[in-house]
Formats: structure tokens, sequence, C-alpha cells
């Protein structure tokens, strides 16, 4: 059965994090309140990507805080992660389910309200509105859709939806209530001077926007 939080959701990026280990940022944003992380790499071999992965499954395993890796279906069935994350350009939805199974998180990116629309007929188990603001994290992408796009996303969309891009404190709060049931964020923890501190944060905002 797959059980997972959306709520706070890591996305990770090495050249972020101020010369520390990536499992030193992720172990202290996970005690601060990050409830998935997704490790994300775009710049290194099969073998070193492989070798992370396993790391950081073994520092989130004590947490059951699931590891999702970034497009690389072949690196979620090596090291048995929970599951993958994959853009409209990525591996088929249809084809990373059945490599994966049934019981894998599949999440899938969506850049405008078609995607959205399309994604309602997928096996997938979340979507993430990428970007809603504008970011330097990630320069690759589509328009910002801001906080009316991610209003109008989870208005049609059936699956759960995490806001991606240009999120920080000061905006943190607005994502929730235009209708996503988490955020993910890359710079504002993994550049945090105290990455537990930063997720502790935005964890508290989140809360008390629910409540």
């Amino acid at each position: 059965m797959k059980s997972f939080d959306l709520s706070l959701y890591l996305v990770t990026d090495r050249s972020l994090a101020l010369d520390r280990s990536l499992e030193y940022v992720v172990e202290e944003a996970v005690q601060g309140g990050i409830s998935m992380v997704q490790l994300r790499e775009k710049d290194c071999t099969t073998k070193e990507f492989y070798e992370l992965a396993m790391r950081l499954k073994k520092v989130l395993e004590p947490y059951h805080v699931p590891l999702i890796i970034n497009d690389r279906v072949d690196i979620a069935l090596a090291c048995d992660a929970e599951g993958v994350h994959i853009g409209q350009s990525d591996m088929p939805y249809a084809i990373a389910r059945k490599l994966l199974g049934k019981e894998k998180i599949i999440g899938l990116s969506v850049e405008n309200l078609q995607d959205a629309i399309d994604a309602n007929a997928f096996d997938i188990d979340y979507i993430g509105i990428s970007p809603v603001f504008n970011t330097a994290t990630k320069t690759d992408t589509a328009t910002a859709l801001g906080l009316e796009g991610v209003h109008d996303i989870t208005q049609i969309s059936r699956h759960p939806a995490v806001g991606i891009g240009g999120i920080h404190p000061s905006n943190a709060g607005d994502i929730i209530t235009a209708g996503a049931v988490g955020i993910s964020v890359v710079s504002a923890i993994m550049s945090a001077v105290s990455p537990r501190d930063a997720a502790s944060q935005l964890r508290s905002i989140i809360d008390k926007v629910r409540s």
C-alpha cells in the first residue's frame, strides 16, 4: 500500500549545498519537517548517481521518508527507491509504470492546464505544477503559472499536486491556499545556513495555513 506525504518536498541540488554533503543537508532537512525527497542529478555518471541514491536511501529509511528519483527509472529500480518523478519530455508514464510496478510512486510535471487534463487519464500518483514562479534553479522551464495557474490546475486535476518553482517562506502559504497539497523547494533549503531551521519554518507555514 502506497503511503506518502507531499506537504514539504525537497528536490536536491548539490551545487547549492554550500560545500556540505548531500546526506548532511537532507538529514537536517528531514529533521526539520521534510516529508519527501527527490534526488535530481544531471551532471554525474550512472555509477555516481546510483551510489548517491543508495547513500540517501540509507539516510531516509529510519525517518520513513520516501526517496524519489528524478527522470531515471533505471536508478530507481537499481536502488529500490520509492518512486520516480518524470517530466513531459522524459520516459512515458505508462512505460515507467510497467517497469516499476503498481506499488511505486510516480510523479509527473505539468506545465499548463492541458498537461493536467491529460494527466487525469494517467496511472500516476501526484502532479508537480511547474513552475509556479520564475526560478534560477531550473532554467529549462515553461512560463511561470502563478497562483492563478495553481488554482486552475488543482480544480480540474484528480491527482494531488505540489507547487514547484521560486517558492520561499513569503509565498509558500499562498500555494497551499491556491489548492496544492504541498510545496516543492530546492534553494530555500539546499542553500540555507540551517537546512533544519529552513524546513521547520516552511513546515510551520504549511501547517498554519491548513489549520
